[in-house]
C-alpha cells in the first residue's frame, strides 16, 4: 500500500524484474559482439508498433525521419527503422542511440522503456529512477553490422510461433544464414524474447505510405527555383519574388441537399518544384467581379487550423501589425541576419515574426527556398508570410528560452539561469542533428553558413533548434564527396580558414563553426574575447585559446590549464571525462584542413556517446538537485 508514496519500496519490488531482464541481455547468444570501436555501418530494427505507437511517435522513439523508416507487407504489422550502428566500447556490443521522453508521472524508466521497446533496448543504470515527465532518457538499442557477407543485420525479437525455418521464409534468406550470423547450433532451440539477426543483402520492408495530400497540385513551372529575384519583380510585377498564382476549378458543394457549383480561386506562392504555400480557398459567389486579379486573403478565410497544415500560409499585414502591438519595442526580439525580430501572439499562437525590407529580396528569396524544403524537429519551423507594400514578413514557430548565446554568456544580468552540464550535453546533440539532416538528409543538400550560439534557439524544455537560414545555400558534390558554395557572409569568430583565404564555403564550414560552438558551451565564453596580451589587451579567437590549451592536455582534466577554462558557472557539477572528450571533438572540428574534420553524422555519433556517458554519470549523483533540474542557480 501507498507504493506510490514509497519509491524506494517499489524499487526494491522492481528490482528482480529488471535483474531477471539484464541478466537475459548477456545470457543469450546475442547482442552482437563487437571490439572496433571506430566502425560505422548502416542496421535496421524490426519493430512491432502498439496501436497507440503512430509514425510520429516512432520517429521520436528511435530518432529517425519518415524515410528512414518501412513497412513489412502481408499483414506482419511490423516497421523496420533505419539506424546509424556502431560498437560501444563500454559493453563492447553494437548499439545505435536515441532517447526516450517520459511522457507521465509515477512509475520507473525501466518499466516504460521496456514496455515500449521491447527487447531491443539495453537499460543503463539511469533507468531505473522514478520517472518524471518531461525527462529524456538516453538509450542505446542493440544493432548489429554484418562481417561483409551480407549488406545489412536487421535486429528481431523472437515471439511465439516463431522459429528459424519460419524467419527465412518470411525474410527470403536461408537457414543457414540465420544460424551462422546467430551462432545457433540447434535451430529448435530459439527463446521467445531474446534477440537475433536477419541478414540481408536489400533493405527490408516498403516505404511508409503517408496520407495522401488532398491540396490541389499546383501548377509545375513558373518556381522561384527558375527565375532570380530581379527577374520576378520585374517580370511578374509581384514583390520580393512571390509568385502567385489563380487556380479555377469548379467543386461541387453540397449544401441542405441541394448541389450547386462554385468557382474557387486560390491564391498560390511556389517555393521550388513540387512545393507551395496555399491558403483557404476563396470563394467567388454570384456577383462577385470576375476579375482575375490576386489579392491576399482575408483574415476570414485564413482558420486558425492552419497551423497545423503541411504548407505555410499566408497572413495579412494587419494581422502581423496588431501581432506584435505596431512592432513596439517591447515585442523585438532583437536583429538576425538581414531582418529584425519580433515576438507575436498570432491567432493565439506565440510566434516569431522576421521584418525584412524591400532592399534584401534577394535574402529573403534565399531564406524562402531553403525553408521551404527543410522540416526537422531540430530547426526552427517556418509557419508563413505576409507581404506588404515595401516589406516581407516571415512567420517562424516561437523559441520560449531564446538563443543559446544568452544562456551562456552572463546569463544572470540577462534572466536566465545557468545550464547544467546535461542540458549542455543535450542543446549541442540537438544543434547537431539539425545540422546534419540539411548536409546528409535533404533531397538538395544546403550549407547553413552561420553557424553560432545566436542562431541556436531553445524551445520551452531547452530543447535546441537551428534559425536563421538567410545565408544558406544550395550546395554540389565535390570530387571529393563534399559540398561546395561560394559567397555569403558569415560571423566572424566561426569563419573557417578556407573560407577567409578564398571565400569558399562547405558543409566542413559549417562543421568549423560547429567546433567553436562546442567552445562556447564547455567555457562559457563568447567565440571573440579580450585578453591581455604582451603589447596590451587584443582580441583574440576562443578557438585558437582552445587549441593552444588543448596541445598540452595529455588524457585528463587534471591539468588545471583546461580546467581554468570550464564555465565556472558549472561548479565543478560535471562529467570531467565527458568535458574533455567533447573539447576533443571540438578540436576535431576546427582543424585547419577541413578534410581532417568529421562530418556532421560523424559528430551526432560522438556527441551521443558523450550524452550517454553523462546521463550514467549523472546517475552516481543521485540527490544532487542542481544536476538533475538541468539548471544550476548562482555562480
Amino acid at each position: 500500500m501507498y507504493l506510490t508514496q514509497k519509491p524506494c519500496l517499489k524499487l526494491l519490488l522492481h528490482f528482480p524484474i529488471f535483474l531477471l531482464h539484464f541478466y537475459s541481455i548477456y545470457s543469450y547468444p546475442t547482442p552482437m559482439n563487437c571490439t572496433d570501436s571506430t566502425r560505422v555501418c548502416t542496421s535496421f530494427l524490426a519493430f512491432k508498433p502498439q496501436p497507440n505507437q503512430t509514425l510520429a511517435v516512432i520517429e521520436s522513439m528511435f530518432d529517425v525521419l519518415p524515410g528512414d523508416i518501412t513497412v513489412e507487407g502481408n499483414g506482419w504489422g511490423y516497421t523496420f527503422i533505419r539506424k546509424n550502428c556502431s560498437c560501444a566500447a563500454g559493453i563492447k556490443k553494437y548499439v545505435s542511440n536515441t532517447t526516450f521522453t517520459v511522457k507521465s508521472h509515477g512509475g520507473f524508466v525501466t518499466d516504460m522503456v521496456m514496455d515500449a521497446y521491447d527487447g531491443l533496448v539495453f537499460l543503463p543504470n539511469t533507468t531505473t529512477r522514478w520517472a518524471r515527465e518531461g525527462s529524456v532518457v538516453p538509450l542505446s538499442l542493440f544493432c548489429g553490422c554484418s562481417s561483409g557477407l551480407w549488406n545489412y543485420l536487421v535486429s528481431y525479437v523472437i515471439r511465439d510461433g516463431d522459429s528459424v525455418e519460419s524467419l527465412a521464409s518470411r525474410f527470403g534468406v536461408s537457414m543457414d544464414s540465420i544460424e551462422t550470423v546467430n551462432g545457433i547450433s540447434n535451430p529448435d532451440s530459439v527463446i521467445v524474447g531474446s534477440l537475433y539477426y536477419i541478414p540481408l543483402n536489400s533493405v527490408p520492408g516498403e516505404p511508409y505510405h503517408l496520407k495522401n495530400d488532398t491540396s490541389p497540385v499546383p501548377v509545375p513551372s513558373p518556381s522561384v527555383d527558375n527565375f532570380s529575384a530581379d527577374d520576378i519583380n520585374r517580370k511578374a510585377h509581384v514583390p520580393y519574388g512571390l509568385i502567385m498564382g489563380v487556380e479555377a476549378r469548379n467543386q461541387a458543394k453540397v449544401a441542405e441537399g441541394n448541389i450547386s457549383h462554385k468557382l474557387h480561386r486560390s491564391p498560390i506562392l511556389f517555393c521550388g518544384p513540387g512545393r507551395f504555400i496555399c491558403c483557404k480557398p476563396v470563394d467567388q459567389t454570384d456577383g462577385e467581379s470576375s476579375s482575375d486579379q490576386i489579392t491576399a486573403p482575408k483574415p476570414s478565410t485564413l482558420m486558425p487550423e492552419v497551423f497545423n497544415m503541411d504548407k505555410p500560409v499566408v497572413f495579412t499585414y494587419e494581422e502581423i501589425f496588431s501581432s506584435t502591438d505596431g512592432f513596439s519595442d517591447s515585442n523585438l526580439l532583437g536583429y538576425k541576419t538581414y531582418g529584425s525580430v519580433y515576438y507575436g501572439l498570432l491567432r493565439d499562437q506565440e510566434v516569431a515574426i522576421k521584418r525584412i525590407t524591400a532592399t534584401k529580396t534577394k535574402e529573403f528569396m534565399s531564406e524562402m527556398k531553403v525553408l521551404c524544403k527543410v522540416h526537422h524537429a531540430n530547426l526552427v519551423e517556418f509557419i508563413g508570410y505576409a507581404p506588404s507594400h515595401d516589406e516581407v514578413f516571415l512567420v517562424f514557430e516561437y523559441a520560449q528560452k531564446g538563443s543559446l548565446s544568452s544562456h551562456l554568456h552572463d546569463p544572470q544580468n540577462k534572466g536566465h539561469s545557468s545550464l547544467s552540464w546535461i542540458t549542455r550535453v543535450q542543446i549541442a546533440l540537438d544543434a547537431a542533428r539539425g545540422l546534419e539532416y540539411i548536409h546528409e538528409h535533404t533531397k538538395t543538400r544546403y550549407v547553413h553558413q552561420d553557424i553560432n550560439t545566436s542562431n541556436i534557439l531553445l524551445d520551452a524544455s531547452f530543447r535546441a533548434k537551428i534559425s536563421d537560414f538567410g545565408l544558406a545555400k544550395l550546395v554540389s558534390e565535390t570530387i571529393e564527396g563534399g559540398t561546395t558554395t561560394t559567397k555569403g557572409v558569415s560571423t566572424y569568430g566561426y569563419l573557417a580558414p578556407e573560407y577567409l583565404s578564398n571565400r569558399i564555403a562547405t558543409s566542413k564550414s559549417d562543421v568549423y563553426a560547429f567546433g567553436v560552438v562546442l567552445y562556447e558551451i564547455i567555457s562559457g565564453k563568447k567565440a571573440i574575447i579580450q585578453t591581455q596580451g604582451t603589447q596590451g589587451p587584443e582580441r583574440r579567437s576562443l578557438a585558437s585559446i582552445m587549441l593552444e590549451v588543448l596541445r598540452t592536455v595529455p588524457d585528463s582534466l587534471s591539468t588545471p590549464s583546461i580546467r581554468n577554462h570550464v564555465d565556472p558557472i558549472m561548479k565543478d557539477l560535471y562529467s570531467h571525462d565527458c568535458v574533455l572528450q567533447m573539447a576533443m571533438l571540438a578540436k576535431q572540428c576546427v582543424e585547419e584542413d577541413p578534410i581532417l574534420r568529421p562530418d556532421m553524422k560523424q559528430v551526432v555519433l560522438s556527441l551521443s556517446q558523450i550524452h550517454l556517458s553523462s546521463f550514467e554519470w549523472e546517475a552516481t549523483l543521485a540527490g544532487k538537485s542542481q544536476v538533475f533540474s538541468g539548471l544550476i542557480q548562482g555562480r
